[in-house]
């Protein structure tokens, strides 16, 4: 099996993507198809051994759709085919986008001057009905006679060439779309007006040879063309935020091979590889610094725009900029594993991704077109049927062809198809420029709704950099013997209160000894063998499993304000106790207060000692605090808020908070925690800052407005449009749409959607 995602060509509308869909869910060997108009892409998962990409794009080429497969170049190639196909395939698409909005553009140009004239002549005409203008003279009348059906002939078959196309696609295969409705009504339009110039002395005793619609075939192509070129071009702009992701990435690297400086593609450098930085150069992997120093722009990761120092044994990230000396670095990820790609990937497929919101807009649009082929015939039908009887047949035939126009031309779905993924677009967009990076769709809706914030302590409320503050020895040892012991138990393991002691010993040159059949105690500690005694490192539960003595009273002194004991002990006595400080985070209290703000309820769920999390949380504002809970426990805690109908965002950055994020209805990971949290999260925050969990919030808010106000656009046009269109109104005020007008509404309300949207990107969160 693989999952791809592809760019396709020749979409015109919403009605175009369901088109798609069906064509390739029916297809043998697919399993699943996604096709999303806003990015103009499908995500195929298929069956290898059965069809490829090239039989998947035969398959929907009679259609007028192409499917194409980016092909990466010798700068891309470090970056998964795969994972990556839509963004690899951004600069290739983009160079044809350009060229098509060249040619788009270069039509509407040509075709405005005979829209002008055509409008000029049907206000005259609008004029001496009104008897405001003296009737044009004959000599006149009889030029412009002439010149408009040489006029709509150019814009029918140049300028209106993909709706040409979408009527016979049509008549040829069944398959309807909006080129479809703007095909036949323009045509008929045309091909009428075309009968009556060529015979318009045996048809002038029967009907009106003098009402032709070449006039609203020219306005109304033009109009419509018109309105897809600005939408076209308002489209390439809601990419932006990829593109500028892409814009970070290092095209070569200067990589140590035999002892010589060589400069290779990035997609040449490996695991394990001496990269080389000097100044003003991008860093092209992940790595970790073996010699020199500097200052490094890393706004990539931390958001600061100062640049900061970075020495030997410091972590460096794709992207970021060496601002002044030169220093070397060891690889440790590369291609699609480093940090700028995974945020590029992240964002890709959340921009193509669908939110529940838009099912039924997709499930209109897949009935919406055929609907509307019926009941513009059905118009034509009535008013010939009815009409006739009260205005005449020439009256009634003149009429019912112009409701049979207007409703093809104003039912357009465009805007519909718009409506949720521009504004998922520039949504998650948005996002990424502010640091909050967004895994789909389902969950920037979903974030929207969460009214209860459950947040881990340790590095997501709190720095995640520890120190130890307070040393209480307790045994006959000296305070370097137990700081050794606990170190040496410390050193393989991966919690932040661990760092604290290894930084001390460390600092104070205190040696570190082997650790021997080590293990982590769940929720309480660790064990090991350490010089051929058996120790113990943990918090006052595991002493209590031991029944040791214990001086509560002075531990809850240190713990009362913030601080958290560590116990060195033996399964006979208590060593010493040691305590470690994690000042929180400067913007944790605007971020909780913002949370308030919103009306969310913040908890704190915890593995730490109850009075440290609760000086913690009084000093960040917390609402509730749920201390001591194991790390299986985390997930049961998540379930029983929801099982009392809260809906849960949870905070975390470590592997113990993976089952609980996963479990939340919005799981957020810190990005300077684990991988394991962050590719279990919904959303990560980069730079671990906590306010921008605010900000993705409001984010959410903010899309979900947009959105529900593009889709009310998008149906109140064709839910107040269609009917006046199909001449609800003519027996009470005399008032029938022109197509003319149907074509301004229906161009406008594409741009109107797609404007709406980019507004987002204004709006500061």
């Amino acid at each position: 099996m693989k999952t791809a995602t592809y760019n396709i060509k020749g979409m015109h509308c919403a009605s175009c993507a369901g088109i798609i869909e069906k064509t390739f869910k029916k297809t043998d060997g697919v399993t699943s198809a996604e096709v999303n108009y806003g990015t103009e892409t499908a995500k195929v998962s298929f069956d290898e051994s059965k069809i490829n990409a090239h039989h998947l794009s035969k398959k929907i080429e009679p259609l007028g759709y192409s499917l194409s497969e980016p092909k990466l170049s010798a700068e891309d190639m470090h970056m998964s085919a795969d994972e990556h196909a839509a963004h690899l395939g951004l600069n290739q698409s983009k160079k044809e986008k350009l060229d098509e909005l060249k040619d788009m553009r270069t039509k509407v140009l040509s075709a405005i001057p005979l829209t002008i004239i055509s409008i000029f002549i049907m206000g005259w005409d609008a004029l001496v009905q009104f008897k405001y203008v003296a009737p044009q003279s004959l000599t006149v009348s009889e030029f412009f006679h002439h010149l408009l059906p040489l006029m709509a002939t150019y814009v029918l078959f140049v300028v209106g060439k993909p709706y040409l196309l979408g009527f016979v696609r049509f008549l040829r295969y069944g398959k309807a779309n909006m080129d479809t409705l703007i095909g036949i009504g323009t045509s008929v339009a045309y091909l009428y007006s075309f009968i009556l110039t060529a015979f318009e002395e045996p048809l002038r005793p029967f009907i009106n040879v003098s009402q032709t619609y070449y006039d609203v075939t020219i306005v109304v192509i033009t109009f419509i063309a018109l309105g897809k070129y600005l939408e076209a071009k308002s489209k390439l702009r809601t990419g932006e935020a990829i593109e500028k992701l892409l814009n970070l990435q290092a095209k070569t690297g200067l990589v140590l091979r035999d002892g010589k400086e060589v400069e290779v593609p990035v997609a040449e450098i490996t695991h394990g590889d001496v990269v080389i930085v000097k100044p003003g150069a991008r860093i092209p992997v992940d790595g970790i610094i073996l010699e020199g120093e500097s200052f490094i722009d890393e706004a990539l990761v931390t958001g600061e725009p100062m640049p900061t120092k970075k020495r030997a044994g410091d972590t460096v990230v794709a992207g970021m900029i060496n601002t002044t000396g030169s220093f070397t670095f060891r690889t440790t990820k590369v291609g699609s594993e480093t940090f700028l790609a995974h945020i590029i990937k992240m964002v890709t497929e959340a921009q193509g991704s669908k939110a529940p919101i838009q099912a039924l807009a997709d499930k209109i649009s897949g009935v919406f077109v055929p609907i509307v082929l019926v009941l513009s015939f059905v118009t034509l039908g009535l008013w010939l049927l009815i009409g006739t009887e009260y205005l005449g047949f020439a009256k009634a035939l003149s009429l019912g062809l112009t409701s049979f126009v207007g409703i093809l031309v104003i039912a357009c779905p465009c805007a519909l198809g718009l409506a949720t993924p521009t504004a998922i677009i520039v949504g998650v967009g948005k996002g990424a420029r502010e640091g909050i990076l967004i895994k789909d769709a389902a969950t920037l809706q979903k974030l929207h709704t969460v009214d209860t914030v459950v947040v881990d302590k340790t590095g997501t409320l709190t720095r995640g950099k520890p120190e130890l503050v307070e040393i209480k020895n307790l045994s006959q040892k000296s305070e370097r013997d137990i700081v050794s012991i606990l170190a040496s138990l410390e050193n393989k393991s991966e919690h932040p209160l661990a760092h604290a002691i290894l930084d001390y010993a460390k600092e104070k040159s205190i040696p570190i000894l082997p650790a021997e059949q080590f293990e982590i105690l769940k929720g309480k500690g660790l064990r090991g063998i350490v010089g051929g005694t058996e120790y113990f490192a943990g918090n006052i539960k595991l002493a209590t499993d031991f029944s040791l003595p214990i001086d509560r009273a002075s531990i809850e002194v240190s713990t009362k304000q913030g601080k958290t004991p560590i116990l060195l002990m033996t399964k006979k006595e208590i060593l010493g106790v040691f305590m470690v400080f994690d000042a929180i985070k400067p913007e944790t209290v605007e971020a909780v207060k913002g949370l308030r703000k919103l009306g969310i309820q913040t908890i704190m769920l915890t593995g730490d000692d109850k009075n440290t999390a609760e000086a913690i949380a009084k000093e960040a504002g917390i609402d509730t605090v749920l201390a001591e809970v194991l790390p299986d426990a985390k997930l049961q805690k998540i379930l029983e808020l929801q099982q009392s109908g809260k809906i849960v965002a949870m905070a975390g950055d470590g592997v113990n908070d993976a089952p609980a994020l996963a479990q939340a209805d919005v799981g957020i990971a810190m990005a300077t925690g684990t991988d394991v949290a962050i590719e279990t999260a919904g959303i990560t925050l980069l730079h671990g800052d906590i306010s921008k969990l605010v900000k993705a919030i409001r984010l959410s808010k903010l899309t979900m407005r947009g959105i529900k106000q593009n889709l009310f656009w998008a149906f109140i046009y064709n839910l107040v449009g269609i009917p006046i269109a199909a001449g609800i109104l003519y027996p009470f005020f005399g008032v029938l749409l022109s197509p003319v007008f149907a074509g301004m509404a229906m161009a406008f309300s594409s741009v109107s959607v797609v404007g709406n949207s980019l507004r987002l990107k204004a709006i500061k969160l």
